[in-house]
């Protein structure tokens, strides 16, 4: 089957498309700057396109003849509408390697046309969210009678720019959580408590990450949460945030913040990836009050979404599997994780 990388030359695009050649595989690279995909290409021995992502026709031309697309190019909340729906009209398998809740609910909400393009659409095939939502579904398979889900992760690892600038461009909106079933906007460090991910106890507090939107369609459990590690100083800021963030909505005040991100490195180096595991936490309970607990440690964030990118997209190519809408637990089961941990 032939398949397609399409932003190939981003940091964590990049890091797909070497782990691919490690692999032995050859897919299309693909972009919008001709003179990168170009070289990028020459250099790994990979086939190659240029087009960018303005048109839904353009794009569904450019994958006529491809299988399999992993969309690798954010900012997801602009771009991944247009490559969902250019797949539909080619009838091309669609994953990608988004954290976006809104992108997530995106891809939900096209089920029915993907069932009806006989296509797989299955976003979040990276850190954001393989980990996460296989605990998720263990918890779920362990305790089905769950009534509220607390997920969370503790990494020591820096953020790519791409992670850093969609991080800005959501500052406006707050936090987010699941109650009662629906995707509920609140405040920037919305919930706080401590918790031991893995290495000892540390004080967390919830932020927006894309299991609030995942994990109730890998599971059912209508009431999640999801935490990280933060420090009482970084939680009084982030509450004390919530008073002007309304002001990054405007994007003059964002292009500031972008312009310094920008600046940095595109993300960590082989060193800080080969040394920066991630802890990946889960908590189940019930109407009775009963909880339970696991515990993952796996691959940095940014190998894992290497290597589970390419993972998925070789288990659909290879497996004579259902069209429609997929989480990656209930695409692979909860044993995908197994693939990422770390002794």
């Amino acid at each position: 089957m032939k398949w397609m990388i399409y932003g190939a030359t981003g940091y964590t695009g990049e890091l797909i498309v070497h782990q691919a050649k490690r692999l032995g595989y050859r897919p299309i690279l693909a972009g919008r700057n001709k003179q990168k995909i170009e070289t990028l290409a020459t250099h790994m021995e990979m086939p190659w396109r240029a087009f960018n992502l303005e048109s839904v026709d353009t794009i569904a031309s450019q994958l006529e003849d491809v299988d399999l697309v992993i969309h690798c190019a954010g900012p997801f909340e602009e771009t991944a509408e247009p490559m969902l729906h250019a797949c539909l009209k080619a009838k091309t398998h669609y994953l990608d390697i988004t954290g976006e809740i809104s992108v997530f609910e995106l891809a939900h909400s096209l089920r029915k046309e993907a069932d009806d393009a006989g296509i797989i659409i299955c976003p979040g095939v990276g850190f954001d969210v393989i980990p996460t939502d296989c605990v998720a579904a263990r918890l779920n398979a362990q305790m089905p009678n769950a009534t509220h889900l607390a997920l969370g992760f503790d990494s020591s690892s820096r953020m790519s720019r791409g992670t850093a600038l969609t991080s800005i461009r959501r500052l406006h909106k707050g936090g987010a959580v699941r109650e009662s079933g629906e995707i509920k906007n609140v405040p920037l460090a919305y919930k706080t408590r401590r918790i031991n991910f893995g290495d000892g106890e540390k004080m967390a507090m919830t932020i927006p990450w894309g299991d609030v939107a995942t994990a109730y369609y890998s599971t059912g459990i209508e009431n999640v949460e999801v935490y990280v590690p933060a420090s009482p100083k970084l939680i009084t800021r982030m509450k004390r945030m919530n008073w002007i963030r309304w002001a990054f909505a405007f994007k003059a005040l964002r292009a500031r913040l972008e312009k310094k991100v920008a600046q940095g490195p595109a993300g960590p180096d082989v060193k800080e990836r080969e040394r920066a595991y991630t802890w990946v936490w889960g908590e189940a309970r019930n109407a009775a009050g009963d909880v339970i607990t696991i515990r993952q440690k796996v691959l940095n964030g940014y190998t894992l979404t290497s290597r589970g990118s390419i993972e998925l997209a070789v288990y659909i190519m290879r497996n004579k599997l259902s069209p429609g809408f997929y989480t990656p637990s209930r695409l692979y089961g909860a044993k995908l994780i197994d693939r990422f941990l770390v002794d």
